[in-house]
């Protein structure tokens, strides 16, 4: 094949966020951008000659174009094998969970993960690296700085590859493999599951089911496990063909987006149990007859009943949770003397921890946990996890979720989005609230007084990294907490994040609704970042 180098111009904009570099479609099909950022990862890895490469996106509007344009530079760059899903399609778990069964160098993951699909809407590419993880923050920085003077990219010359048909191409020196997307995983989650205590259950009628694709990539991977493997009747999942708008819809697992789900759940002949995957698979929203259970919950009673799953029948070498999720995780770690971690919000900071063999679970109150068996959120695995612990202790959803804040109390948690914020307001409110921080503590608002205020950091406990700026805490006597945080995953503006946390002991006052329950502290939330004076707004934008 032909190698050709072709003259560019850098772009300025090309800083990976949280999770990659997200931007609108019509941003990614400027000419070179896509070529740019490719090159700039490319050039930033130690040699790539010889390596395998894992390729595939959750299929969102233009994921087929995009890999062929990175099929093409891969050639030119001297990787040898690219492992691609069929169709171009590959959950963000299974991407993980195959860069690290197949030994491959690393993986390019096209997706935008919740944000919608469309050629007006989002498209993202990120670079997990050999752990199977995201790459860290060294590993951003490179391909950000390589960016910004990137003056050219290579790219061979050679036809479009068939991304339908499985199987293995010798194209000169690289071998091109297209892969069944779901074998793989659907392999993985049988050696963690109980499929035949499932399967009795699902088939016998003790647990009915519905889970919602959200026409996203875990369609395909649900059809296969809960159908097919476990036996669930055919509309058990809905939603089950990823298309590259969605369906016209937002593929984000909460009750607002998901509200088909949230209809039959709460309705009068509600399913044992419902769920919902977003974008790329790797979130999950639990439910239950007439309960919704919060990510952070869901955290905390997975590490509280971890040893009746196969898996980690042998125990948990320890926990983490990103520092706005909720402290439920943390008593359960306390009783049971597991260590825990408080880490900033991103995958790539659970990474070091599991491959260090600290933490066997891990999770952020964004509707996304995880385990040691792959270095990315999961979220078809967290429905299984959930299928398997009802099989088990034969409760339904309610009773467990109860019977555990009978044991543990109840941290009562919300969160506030405040979307699209313009970049200048956005950073004015966190400045504002930075200035307040040596004046907060000791002040009493209301029922209550201000124990610590502070910006998070992080030092890594394994590398010594350090991460600072990660989020504003004002934590309170009582063990309540308000976080601030701007988003990195949106592609407008900014996204102000406002987490909201009440401990609640008394078993007569876990059934509050969260929002009365969290009224004092939302007000304060206002009188300390003065987001609707500052925007104008009167709500926020989605309640979790």
């Amino acid at each position: 094949m032909q190698i050709n180098t072709t003259t560019t111009q850098p772009y300025s904009d090309q800083n990976p966020g949280t999770s990659g570099l997200r931007k609108k479609v019509r941003v990614f099909q400027e000419k070179g951008y896509l070529e740019n950022f490719v090159q700039s990862i490319f050039d930033s890895l130690d040699e790539t000659d010889g390596k395998t490469l894992v390729l595939g996106g959750d299929g969102r509007y233009f994921n087929r174009q995009a890999i062929q344009t990175i099929i093409k530079m891969a050639a030119a760059n001297g990787f040898s094998e690219l492992l691609i899903g069929q169709g171009g399609l590959l959950s963000t778990p299974a991407a993980s969970h195959i860069i690290r069964k197949y030994e491959a160098y690393g993986g390019l993951i096209l997706s935008a993960s919740h944000n919608p699909g469309g050629p007006d809407d989002d498209f993202g590419i990120k670079y997990n690296v050999s752990n199977g993880g995201p790459a860290p923050e060294k590993y951003t920085n490179a391909f950000y700085q390589r960016s910004l003077t990137i003056d050219s990219y290579r790219i061979a010359e050679m036809d479009d590859v068939d991304l339908d048909t499985i199987g293995s191409t010798q194209i000169d020196h690289l071998k091109i493999t297209i892969i069944d997307p779901v074998s793989d995983y659907a392999e993985l989650m049988q050696s963690i599951f109980d499929f035949n205590l499932l399967k009795q259950s699902i088939g016998s009628g003790y647990i009915t089911l519905r889970f919602d694709a959200m026409h996203a990539i875990t369609g395909p991977y649900a059809k296969r496990i809960l159908v097919e493997m476990l036996g669930a009747p055919e509309d058990s999942v809905i939603n089950a063909t990823p298309l590259e708008d969605f369906g016209g819809h937002h593929p984000d697992p909460n009750l607002a987006h998901a509200h088909e789900l949230a209809e039959l759940m709460f309705g009068p002949n509600a399913p044992t149990f419902g769920a919902a995957s977003d974008g790329d698979g790797d979130r999950n929203m639990i439910t239950g007859s007439q309960i919704f259970v919060t990510p952070s919950d869901s955290l905390a009673i997975m590490a509280a009943n971890a040893q009746l799953i196969p898996g980690y029948a042998k125990g948990l070498s320890g926990v983490a949770r990103s520092m706005p999720t909720s402290q439920a995780v943390d008593r359960v770690a306390a009783a049971y003397k597991l260590p825990c971690f408080e880490t900033p919000t991103g995958w790539k900071f659970f990474g070091n921890l599991l491959d260090a063999g600290k933490i066997t679970l891990c999770g952020e109150e964004s509707f996304g946990t995880g385990s040691n068996h792959v270095r990315e959120k999961d979220g078809l695995w967290a429905v299984l996890f959930w299928l398997n612990l009802i099989a088990r202790r034969r409760q339904p959803v309610a009773d467990i979720v109860h019977e555990h804040w009978q044991k543990f109390g109840r941290d009562i948690y919300s969160r506030h989005d405040y979307e699209a914020v313009e970049t200048e307001i956005a950073n004015g409110i966190v400045e504002h609230l930075r200035n307040q921080l040596p004046t907060l503590p000791g002040q009493t608002f209301g029922e209550f007084t201000v124990k610590f205020a502070d910006e998070f950091g992080y030092a890594d406990p394994v590398d010594g990294s350090i991460s600072k700026n990660q989020g504003i805490r004002v934590g309170f006597t009582d063990g309540s907490r308000i976080v601030f945080r701007l988003s990195g995953t949106g592609t407008v503006g900014a996204t102000l994040r406002i987490y909201l946390e009440k401990f609640e002991a008394e078993p007569s006052k876990h059934d509050q609704d969260a929002q009365e329950a969290l009224a004092e502290l939302i007000g304060l939330a206002e009188q300390l970042c003065e987001v609707k004076m500052r925007t104008g707004r009167t709500a926020p934008n989605v309640i979790t």
